[in-house]
């Protein structure tokens, strides 16, 4: 079975939303302006800079999935098992180490925390500790969050 499960697909396109919207505006195709602060349109929440939107957001992910993966590893036994927690904890250092600077060279280091999680995913997956539909999830995910970092980067 490596159909991806309908509430798993939704859900997974529905966190794409930040990125999006963070593309969208940064290419001009959306307007970032929520009105003035006192005039009930701006938010000290959600970011009106789509570069921001998308660097704030994608470190939240690459962190989250470090949790992903260490639920992943409690499947595995003896070594495999430990080395999987070692491995599940980098997405979530990289985007604490390597996420500064400016929104080109944070976006440049969120795409490469992107990839290599694409293959700490594949990891688990070839190890039978993730769903066999995990990879056509994450494929499709990491596709378009690169898209989108790109926008910031180019």
């Amino acid at each position: 079975m490596r159909a991806i499960p309908r509430s798993a697909l939704i859900l997974g396109l529905l966190g794409l939303l930040p990125f999006l919207f963070g593309a969208a505006i940064t290419l001009g195709w959306l307007s970032a302006d929520m009105g003035e602060p006192n005039a009930g349109g701006y938010s000290p929440i959600v970011p009106t800079d789509g570069r921001v939107m998308m660097i704030r957001y994608g470190t939240i992910i690459l962190a989250f999935m470090s949790g992903v993966l260490w639920g992943f590893a409690t499947r595995a036994t003896g070594a495999m098992q430990s080395s999987g927690y070692v491995l599940s904890v980098i997405p979530a250092l990289w985007a604490f180490l390597m996420v500064g600077g400016g929104p080109v060279s944070m976006a440049s280091n969120l795409l490469i925390g992107f990839i290599g999680l694409l293959l700490l995913d594949w990891h688990f997956w070839r190890f039978e500790l993730a769903p066999p539909w995990w990879m056509h999830l994450r494929v499709l995910l990491t596709v378009i969050v690169a898209a989108c970092l790109l926008t910031v980067i180019f």
